[in-house]
């Protein structure tokens, strides 16, 4: 049976664990050789072997996204083995502390926006000329609800979120008469993350969907592709 993405470079970042993790394996499985990146190293050998455990293949890349050099770096190495990126899964995420604005650290909310907002225009910015060369490539952000309609306690992260929609979309909108890259904003809805488990610590995560209904919709987002300007949320 032919797989859906046999032959095609993915990256995914925030691959360690939870929806990263997830669409990694997921990708995997459908033919992608998957470049996953995390800040720890032993967390993304764990996906990896996952992967290849099921026969797909990967290559891992530690790095911190809030190290604008290190992208760089990655973008390079990625460059010099393959012609072409099809698939980026912009997924890394911050949340920081849940608190009313007034009482928003300044240096945490700096550190916020840096990975969620500054980080990511540096990926795209890196890795722009290699989804240029793809003959259909897909970007898909991952977000947040709070990113479109603010929530009290989550001025932060919503800040961020919102800013990262708006940087995508506005990228998105200007590859669509001058390349194949196409761009979507995902709302993965109420998953059964960390991050998750931070933010409601008195949830059962039982009572909502696993990481992997997630990753399904990715790579299902990845294979079929979606009109410009797409978003959508995942529901249960």
């Amino acid at each position: 049976m032919t797989k859906g993405l046999e032959g095609k470079l993915a990256l995914v970042t925030g691959a360690s664990r939870g929806i990263g993790a997830a669409t990694a394996i997921a990708l995997a499985a459908q033919g992608a050789h998957v470049v996953i990146t995390a800040r720890t190293a032993k967390d993304l050998e764990a996906v990896e072997e996952r992967i290849f455990d099921a026969g797909g293949s990967a290559t891992i890349a530690p790095l911190d996204l809030t190290q604008t050099d290190s992208i760089a770096r990655l973008a390079t190495a990625v460059a010099d083995r393959w012609n072409a990126l099809d698939v980026l899964v912009l997924n890394a995420g911050m949340l920081g502390q849940l608190a009313a604005v007034p009482a928003i650290d300044p240096k945490e909310l700096a550190q916020v926006l840096t990975l969620n907002v500054s980080a990511q225009v540096a990926m795209i910015q890196a890795f722009d000329p290699l989804l240029r060369r793809s003959d259909g490539a897909r970007v898909i952000g991952v977000t947040s609800s709070v990113g479109a309609k603010p929530r009290a306690y989550w001025g932060a992260y919503g800040a961020s979120k919102a800013a990262f929609d708006t940087m995508l979309g506005a990228y998105g909108d200007e590859m669509v008469e001058v390349s194949k890259v196409r761009t979507a904003i995902l709302d993965p809805g109420a998953t059964r993350t960390k991050m998750r488990a931070r933010a409601y610590p008195g949830e059962d995560p039982a009572s909502v969907k696993p990481p992997e209904a997630v990753a399904d919709r990715i790579v299902r987002l990845a294979i079929d592709g979606f009109p410009a300007g797409h978003r959508e949320r995942v529901e249960a």
